[in-house]
């Protein structure tokens, strides 16, 4: 008999007991800081409408996007479904359809597998957590949400604890398609934006050529060389950006939104973990205003750990009303990989279970199902060994599931006293609990 491959499909994560923990914590904490910073949760299908899904997007994405096939019995025929690759088209098709359910501004968050069809690679993964957070606004969404997002994102990597500094990027998408305009190149912005885009990922030789192959001169490559090369506190940076002397509306709209958004978050008290970075352009082309990502300074080579901005224009495939937008996601299984390939991550200690009870024979089954119902009422996390193998053994294979544990053998049935022993200090505490035996004999003949 052939036997069938095991092993998982590539792209797709499968931890053991204890990674599982961490990972699941991890998702425990960021869902409790959305909570906490006000966002509602919501599911949307994992499969929806192959149209929904590309009303946005195109080129790359279409080939990466899961289609579903149906199969029958005499065909397999296509489908017009696929697996969702993100929460945010999703979402703008969500508050379209529930738009009169809604009281807007929208503050919403998606926690969720997606599904892109790449090329699976060291910490890529097709099957992937995303943890979004968006607002969305009814004609108008204050300007202030945006620092919202980003100091609840703050928030919940902060949750982690990392032992390392959090850093979020910021910068907003107007100033550099005002600058091209100023410069008279506004039509090659999606080329130049995606060249900054990458610029962090190549040499400088290599984008200084990358914008000579646009046909731009030297002036003007120098120009945004310069450009790109700004970064700081708020102060510096926007001081920098207004001596430029660049007379172009939507340059002056991009330096006002960014000083606006920069000056709500050091009133957060967030200074030491904002700057503001004109490198940062964000590649999907529904960001309109505000980009931001978020790094950890002291390890660069882990990249963007996660990201997101300000899109006005997302549910216009939808709708003729206008819903814009600003979110951010932290995609967590890739950020769980490369946290824990960098040792950044502490094991969860309190994944073990508080009592294992070992019933020494078949004969104490019933009692141990009183004692673990009556330690689950009171809100422990209770097991109990079904085993024929010796006591040591019981023991042995308890210590690797919980805290502590709780033998129940005859002479603890008949004095109604049970003691539980800490597996890791050996201290043994008697249980003040009220057990109150089967009346009947469950192994009587």
């Amino acid at each position: 008999m052939k036997r069938i491959n095991t092993s998982k499909v590539s792209g797709a994560q499968e931890l053991l007991p204890g990674a599982q923990a961490v990972f699941n914590n991890l998702k425990q904490l960021v869902s409790d800081t959305y909570r906490s910073h006000g966002y509602q949760e919501i599911e949307t299908p994992t499969i929806e409408r192959t149209e929904i899904l590309l009303a946005k997007a195109g080129g790359d994405t279409e080939k990466q996007i899961y289609k579903l096939i149906k199969t029958g019995d005499k065909s397999i025929e296509s489908a017009d479904q696929a697996l969702r690759f993100d929460h945010t088209v999703p979402l703008a098709r969500y508050v379209v359809e529930h738009e009169s359910d809604l009281a807007f501004p929208f503050k919403v968050s998606q926690l969720g597998l997606n599904y892109r069809g790449e090329r699976a690679q060291k910490g890529r993964f097709r099957e992937f957590y995303q943890l979004d957070i968006d607002v969305i606004g009814r004609t108008e969404l204050p300007l202030a949400y945006d620092a919202d997002v980003i100091s609840t994102l703050l928030s919940a990597l902060n949750s982690f604890n990392l032992d390392t500094p959090i850093l979020a990027r910021i910068n907003n998408r107007k100033i550099l398609t005002g600058l091209l305009e100023s410069l008279d190149i506004g039509d090659k912005t999606a080329e130049v934006m995606n060249i900054i885009d990458h610029a962090e990922k190549v040499t400088p030789e290599k984008t200084k050529f990358d914008f000579e192959t646009l046909g731009l001169d030297k002036a003007t490559v120098k120009t945004l060389l310069n450009f790109i090369e700004l970064s700081g506190d708020r102060s510096t940076v926007i001081t920098t950006l207004n001596n430029l002397g660049i007379d172009n509306p939507t340059f002056i709209q991009g330096v006002t939104e960014l000083d606006q958004v920069l000056y709500l978050l050091e009133s957060a008290n967030l200074q030491d973990q904002i700057c503001a970075d004109m490198k940062i352009i964000r590649g999907l082309d529904y960001y309109t205003g505000t980009v931001f990502e978020f790094i950890l300074p002291e390890h660069k080579n882990i990249g963007s750990i996660a990201g997101g901005g300000r899109y006005d224009n997302l549910t216009k495939h939808f709708s003729d009303q206008s819903f814009p937008g600003v979110g951010g996601s932290i995609g967590l299984t890739r950020l769980f990989f490369i946290l824990s390939e960098s040792n950044l991550l502490d094991p969860v200690t309190d994944s073990l279970l508080d009592y294992a009870i070992i019933p020494v024979s078949e004969h104490e089954y019933d009692e141990s199902i009183n004692v673990a119902d009556k330690l689950r009422a009171k809100g422990h996390k209770v097991t109990i060994v079904y085993s024929a193998k010796k006591l040591g053994d019981k023991l042995s294979y308890a210590s690797k599931l919980a805290k502590n544990g709780i033998v129940i053998g005859e002479s603890e049935i008949a004095s109604k006293s049970f003691q539980a022993k800490n597996f890791q200090t050996g201290e043994i505490t008697t249980i003040n609990i009220d057990v109150v035996s089967n009346p009947e004999d469950f192994w009587a003949d």
